[in-house]
């Protein structure tokens, strides 16, 4: 039987770096655009009231998130490493692992967040005015958790198994389907902010199916993963073998959902105090936030495309491949980042009008908080891949670093702090500071790290030299 090689292992990076980042990056920005399209089409039928009420109920989204990417990026990271060591049963019985624990983990969230979902929103910063919009939105929201969860699993494990389109064209559907389903739902069926929770939990769910179906045909290449029935039960031990590798993930997405909660709250108490209130201020904020998402999309998009090419050639002890990737992966990240932030710069006004005009108030706080809160997100790109790399090359402890740097040891003692001397302004200086300083950590984590790259690369070198 003629071997196969598999093309992570040869193939130019740059070309790599296309075919992988280049689908990852649309189906991350289609599956922020969930939010997005929600946000706009809310906001031009019910108001700024009802993008509110999807601002205070992101957290749960984040915290949902964050707990599949424990499952997604932990397992893909492991699965990567299993195929460059030409360990394929063992990545299939990790796939077959994830879509089981990640079904289990969602209802259980769902459950728990539906019995407690008011006071949580309470917590999450509502206000008397903004309840009865979150309430027809979050509970909706949470229905969609096993499917959403699944879909990230799936399309995580789509791209390690070299199927990134498959990945894209999953996500792409149901971004599409929740596009055409949220005016009908809203201005058709007239079913304001619950139709478009419905609209997202109905595309989720045909998202999930699209990618599981991908997983049960068969395929002709024996590298490509499959679903298994024998595979299909939990292995705890290696649950705990690859949900390690996503905790640096997980920590990221979960200490968001602090930081969401710690903003909301801020925007509420110090919004209060000033003429913007409270509710103009949560919303304008969330606005800018989705928008910043969009931006970031192409940051995680090259981190998480880039992934399998890291794990793979550092299973493989193709070191120079792994460092090729990292430099033009990180450059790549944070030029595509800048070129949005150009765009966001100059004109904020036409991009904060897709989310609702009505209120002059509104849209003059939204500009001044675009302008300030995206100043430096451009450096989140070499931060998205830095984070990655150590990820996907087994260093759990610095990507857990990392990942807790910018959010839960800068911006939320920043979000603490700043609002005290300067008001509502402070809440928002507190994310360009938080990106600068958390770059220049990043940047002395990844000095060290490349000058190890090279030694191991020269190691290597002279170890095949020998051999020959």
């Amino acid at each position: 039987m003629q071997k196969v090689e598999n093309p992570l292992g040869y193939k130019s990076i740059w070309r790599l770096l296309a075919s992988f980042s280049g689908p990852t990056i649309i189906a991350t920005l289609v599956y922020s655009i969930y939010n997005i399209v929600d946000q706009v089409y809310i906001g031009q039928g019910v108001g700024y009231l009802g993008n509110a009420a999807t601002t205070v109920s992101f957290p749960i989204t984040t915290l949902m998130s964050a707990i599949s990417l424990l499952i997604s990026a932990g397992g893909s990271a492991y699965a990567s490493i299993r195929l460059g060591e030409k360990r394929e049963d063992e990545a299939e019985r990790t796939l077959s692992n994830m879509l089981l624990a990640s079904l289990v983990l969602g209802l259980i969230y769902m459950a728990v967040c539906l019995l407690f979902i008011k006071p949580l929103l309470r917590i999450f910063g509502t206000t008397d005015e903004i309840m009865p919009y979150a309430m027809d939105y979050a509970p909706i929201i949470l229905i969609g958790t096993p499917a959403m969860m699944l879909a990230s699993v799936l399309a995580n494990m789509a791209r390690t198994d070299g199927a990134p389109k498959i990945s894209m064209f999953g996500t792409v559907l149901g971004a599409a389907l929740n596009a055409v389903l949220d005016p009908v739902y809203m201005f058709v069926f007239h079913w304001g902010v619950r139709g478009a929770a419905i609209a997202t939990i109905t595309s989720q769910y045909i998202s999930a199916a699209v990618l599981l179906i991908y997983f049960i045909r068969k395929s002709k290449n024996p590298l490509h993963m499959r679903l298994k029935r024998k595979y299909l039960k939990l292995d705890f031990g290696l649950t705990g073998s690859y949900l390690k590798l996503g905790i640096s993930s997980c920590v990221t997405q979960g200490v968001g959902a602090i930081m969401q909660t710690i903003m909301n709250n801020t925007l509420r108490y110090y919004g209060a105090l000033s003429p913007v209130g409270s509710e103009v201020a949560i919303s304008a904020v969330g606005v800018v936030t989705k928008v910043a998402m969009v931006m970031a999309t192409f940051g995680i998009g090259i981190a998480n495309g880039v992934q399998p090419i890291f794990g793979f050639n550092w299973g493989a002890k193709k070191y120079d491949r792994v460092y090729e990737a990292y430099r033009k992966a990180a450059c790549s990240a944070v030029f595509a980042i800048f070129a949005m932030w150009v765009v966001c710069q100059i004109f904020p006004e036409a991009i904060l009008s897709l989310f609702g005009d009505e209120e002059a108030e509104f849209t003059t706080f939204a500009v001044h908080a675009l302008r300030i809160i995206l100043f430096f997100t451009f450096l989140g790109g070499f931060q998205n891949v830095s984070v990655n790399y150590f990820q996907s090359t087994g260093q759990v402890m610095k990507a857990t670093i990392l990942s807790l740097l910018r959010q839960l040891l800068v911006l939320i003692p920043l979000l603490l702090i700043l609002p005290r001397f300067f008001g509502l302004d402070g809440a928002l200086y507190a994310t360009p500071v938080s990106d600068v300083c958390s770059t220049v950590v990043v940047a002395c984590f990844m000095i060290s790290e490349m000058r190890r790259l090279k030694k191991m690369i020269q190691e290597n070198s002279s170890s095949n030299q020998i051999q020959i």
